[in-house]
């Protein structure tokens, strides 16, 4: 029988990450060394996407042996220790590392060598906990909350009680705030405007609460937006290696951190460009040249996939039509209507597209009027 009671399967990843956990801890300091060493080197390959990487296993490892009350301190014979995952034809089978290196690591844990199996298992947790705890940086402690009543990712950041106001302090202004987390260490300067400070990593936060760009420019903020995509890939990578690490505390924190973020600024990041494409719509119509067609690649920011996808549709055909307002008005509601019927979208997604539409048509609704 299938295990799907979520706290069962919750229970067992937790009780898989404490045993790992608890066995890399009762290896010897150099063994725990070489582990990470070599759990770096995987987790670049896998990040990297790679087409191949080599690993060592240790030359010893404490486990449990049949018969023997107490672990022990077990030698791995010299011709199985090097071993690898992926090959160089995988670059055009277009074959992803970290499936390669799963059913690697999975072979070598089934291996009648305990001190094979044991080593194998250690090194894909040493593996996963680089890429959480090294690969990815440390933010903020925050609490987000849904946009809507309906939607199963917060992402609206809650106002920090902490957070210094000043009515003498430009937006781009630095702020000294009072190092809470770090006794002793004095006050933090922090170069970010407030709104940005709500979330897990200021330092991408590419627009502000009322949609206002925050970055130097729209590429900087989707370079910011890629950046966040990027954070949540390797959490990605670490649990489809490892599942168990999703039960870790660090790995929550930052997958609750980052993934509310990215959500809120795509989403930011969707709209903003929205707006760029009506008043670029408008100039054009003023300049009258939007009389031989117009079709419109709207963006919108998926939140399951987690990235900006586009949804495409017909205004004008093309031909020598005049352009009024009223063509985007019409064509915008018959794409609402698609919209709302189609079952690829999740509630979420759905809505935020809707928004988007009816921002469209809002925009030249007035000019009809």
């Amino acid at each position: 029988m299938l295990e799907t009671n979520p706290k069962n399967i919750s229970d067992r990843l937790s009780e898989e990450y404490e045993r790992q956990q608890a066995l890399f801890s009762a290896q010897p300091a150099i063994v725990q060394r070489f582990l990470e060493t070599q759990g770096k080197q995987i987790a670049q390959a896998v990040v990297d996407g790679d087409a191949q990487v080599g690993f060592s296993l240790p030359d010893r490892v404490i486990c449990t042996l049949e018969n023997v009350a107490q672990p022990a301190l077990v030698t791995i014979p010299q011709n199985q220790r090097a071993h690898s995952a992926g090959s160089f034809l995988n670059r055009f089978r277009k074959l992803e590392l970290y499936k390669e290196l799963r059913h690697a690591f999975a072979e070598l844990e089934q291996s009648p060598d305990r001190a094979v199996s044991v080593a194998a298992g250690l090194l894909r947790h040493a593996t996963v906990m680089h890429m959480v705890t090294q690969m990815l940086p440390a933010g903020r402690t925050v609490i987000y909350k849904p946009a809507e009543e309906d939607e199963t990712i917060p992402s609206v950041p809650e106002a920090d009680d902490f957070e210094p106001e000043s009515a003498i302090t430009a937006a781009t202004d630095a702020i000294a705030e009072e190092g809470r987390a770090d006794d002793g260490r004095g006050d933090l300067l922090v170069p970010f405007v407030p709104y940005a400070r709500r979330f897990f990593l200021p330092q991408w936060v590419a627009f502000g609460e009322h949609g206002e760009l925050l970055a130097k420019s729209v590429d900087e903020a989707k370079a910011h937006v890629k950046s966040m995509q990027r954070f949540m890939e390797v959490l990605f990578l670490a649990v489809a290696l490892a599942p168990y690490i999703s039960t870790d505390e660090e790995y929550a924190k930052k997958r609750y951190g980052m993934l509310g973020q990215l959500v809120n600024q795509g989403r930011a990041l969707a709209i903003f460009q929205v707006r760029e494409i009506i008043a670029r719509i408008k100039e054009r119509a003023e300049a009258g040249s939007l009389n031989r067609g117009l079709r419109l690649s709207l963006p919108y920011f998926d939140d399951q996939d987690l990235k900006i996808d586009i949804s495409n549709f017909e205004v004008i055909p093309s031909g020598r039509i005049m352009f009024v307002p009223a063509f985007v008005v019409r064509a915008v509601r018959q794409e609402e209507v698609k919209v709302s019927q189609d079952t690829r979208y999740n509630p979420s997604t759905r809505n935020h597209l809707l928004g988007l539409l009816d921002l469209l048509e809002q925009a030249f609704e007035t000019e009809n009027q």
